[in-house]
């Protein structure tokens, strides 16, 4: 069993702290009519003492048919119930709204942490636990910020308020009801102690499951085509089997409870009415027959709040381990950056280079200097590693030693078995990740020194796995740059020959592409991300696998503008298929991490080594 986390009381005190910063006067309003609804409750059970022992009985011993005085004290009665009602009606709705007003802030807040957050968040965490936090935490919280803790706070509020109420009718007879309110205590304090274990574990398992069901729906296709439907069933059962273990004791302990308490107050009733009875008919301690009929009515208010918190404690238990979810996520470290050098457009002045907020075709970085100047320098495309280590974990060492160097205007390429280290490097080129040793600059400067954001703006990427967003071609395109005008956003569809299989589309480029571009091929959904980066017009331009989902006739239409697109600037290729990188100025041969050879493509056949031997199929690249 995973995940056996106990929710934290912590984190409900760290809510109703966000509450109280955004909400203080609509709290203090909401509680107010929680105390009036409260009162007004106990007021009518308190009430039946006076309607007894000052109407009904003087009315029955003299004869009286005067209800003058009786409809006077019930029409008292009814005004002070209906302020109960409407305080009631009053409480629920403003807590209503802060709680969907509250939900609102917390997700805009999820959503902007996590768009901040590393790369290594996203791939240490299943896609579906992190939106299980969104939907599942959210709506735990939910509840119990419009229902249970408005019923905490009134079932508190009531329970001393008859405590009171009870103690001025007979404090004699209270002390039954405390022994019995002890005894509650300690069966509340026992099982709430367990399901609340086991609710953390369910939200936790709850979480796994949907991330287990988002992969199984994205990969539908790689089930059925190696047959693995039974192996994919088994493990969901597997998994669906831990939601149900955890959910079935966290709801066992936490609705045994309700029943439990009931009985108890059932039995604390009866002991309450039979010790009161003899009170009353001896005539100890002053109580009377209305005095004890108030009494028990009172017992049963005072134990069916209790009742009622047990009732609610169940959803108070999954808020927290909701809570602790959100939380834990909000907490999450944002990726750091430290950069203070900015991409700049510039414009020249008298042969004097000076920044501009106006676009134009000059780009370079804003350098500060310590005397509190700054140097701009030409954004070009050089990359230089130099003596890079690199391990994801810390643990195992994924680079070793590389030092390579990339000039304007180079095309350097990377090949090797899969885990060789290819892909590695162009993420640390854009600083998805952060090498432990050696140095990476970027036009001469440090690429720790460059802010994230200036650093990936200057650079177009083209990935293995192709992801469309919801919106039309065009929207998709403009995602490289969303200034473009409509002419570039063609251009660029132009040059990556976007444009050969858009015109047979009913809509073209208005065709409004969903669920990851479901219904194009692999061919023409890479396409159209190779024109989003063609779209950027970055200097540097990172191509990673770029061609692997293009069939061999698409690939030689696409070849002609992927060479228009590399012109100029420097690209760095990772590639299966070696014939795409035979023009490379400058070929990587990587394993196990390493830099084994490098040089161009007739230099390397040459050497008739690693390299030769992929090419001519002596040598399988897997």
């Amino acid at each position: 069993m995973q995940n056996r986390k106990k929710a934290g009381f912590g984190s409900i005190l760290r809510l109703l702290k966000f509450m109280w910063q955004d909400y203080k006067v609509a709290l203090l309003v909401s509680f107010a009519l929680i105390v009036i609804s409260s009162l007004a409750t106990v007021n009518i059970t308190a009430s039946i003492q006076s309607l007894v022992d000052q109407y009904i009985e003087p009315m029955l011993s003299t004869g009286s048919r005067d209800f003058g005085p009786l409809l006077k004290f019930l029409s008292g009665v009814a005004i002070f119930s209906l302020f109960g009602v409407l305080a009631n009606y009053g409480f629920s709705l403003i807590m209503a709204t802060i709680s969907q007003d509250m939900l609102r802030t917390l997700r805009n807040q999820l959503f902007s942490r996590m768009e901040k957050l590393p790369i290594r968040y996203f791939d240490t965490h299943q896609h579906g636990d992190i939106m299980s936090i969104y939907t599942n935490d959210i709506d735990a919280l939910r509840q119990a910020i419009e229902q249970s803790i408005p019923q905490l706070l009134q079932s508190t509020i009531t329970i001393i308020g008859v405590t009171f109420a009870m103690l001025g009718v007979s404090p004699l007879l209270f002390l039954v009801v405390l022994l019995m309110l002890l005894v509650m205590i300690f069966v509340i304090r026992d099982i709430s102690g367990k399901s609340g274990r086991y609710f953390g574990e369910q939200q936790a398992n709850l979480g796994i499951e949907n991330g287990y069901i988002e992969e199984m729906m994205s990969g539908q296709k790689v089930v059925k085509a190696f047959v693995h439907e039974e192996e994919s069933i088994a493990e969901f059962n597997r998994i669906n089997e831990q939601l149900f273990e955890s959910s079935y004791l966290a709801n066992r302990y936490g609705n045994v409870l309700m029943p439990i308490l009931g009985n108890l107050g059932n039995i604390s009733f009866v002991i309450t009415a039979i010790v009161g009875g003899s009170l009353a008919l001896g005539g100890v301690g002053g109580l009377t027959i209305g005095g004890l009929m108030a009494f028990l009515q009172l017992n049963r208010s005072f134990t069916s709040p209790i009742t009622q918190v047990s009732q609610q404690i169940n959803f108070v238990l999954m808020a927290l381990a909701g809570a602790d979810r959100i939380f834990d996520l909000l907490d999450e470290e944002e990726e750091v950056d430290q950069g203070v050098v900015t991409l700049v457009n510039y414009k020249l002045v008298d042969g004097e280079k000076v920044v501009t907020e106006e676009k134009t075709n000059y780009w370079a970085w804003k350098h500060p200097r310590e005397n509190g100047k700054f140097e701009l320098v030409d954004l070009v495309g050089n990359v230089v590693f130099t003596d890079v280590d690199f391990s994801y974990d810390g643990k195992h060492q994924i680079l070793h030693d590389i030092n390579l160097f990339a000039d304007k205007g180079q095309k350097v390429a990377f090949v090797g078995a899969t885990g060789a280290g290819k892909t590695t490097i162009t993420n640390l080129i854009n600083r998805f990740y952060d090498i432990q040793s050696g140095s990476i600059t970027y036009d001469g400067i440090d690429v720790k020194l460059i802010e994230k954001d200036s650093l990936r703006r200057s650079l177009g990427i083209v990935l293995q796995d192709t992801h469309l967003f919801t919106g039309s071609i065009a929207e998709n395109i403009a995602y490289g740059r969303k200034d473009a005008t409509r002419e570039e956003i063609l251009e660029a569809a132009r040059i990556a020959n976007v444009d050969s299989f858009v015109k047979n589309l009913d809509q073209g480029y208005e065709t409004v592409l969903t669920d990851d571009g479901a219904g194009l091929s692999n061919g023409q959904r890479q396409l159209i991300a190779i024109a989003r980066a063609a779209l950027a017009d970055a200097p540097v331009l990172i191509l990673d696998e770029a061609t692997s989902s293009i069939d061999s006739r698409t690939e030689k239409m696409v070849q002609e503008g992927m060479d228009r697109l590399m012109k100029g600037r420097t690209v760095f290729v990772i590639a299966h298929r070696l014939s795409t990188i035979v023009n490379s100025d400058v070929i990587m041969v990587m394993d196990h991490g390493r830099i084994i050879e490098r040089g161009n493509h007739a230099s390397l056949m040459a050497e008739r080594g690693t390299y030769y031997r992929l090419y001519t199929g002596g040598l399988e690249i897997d």
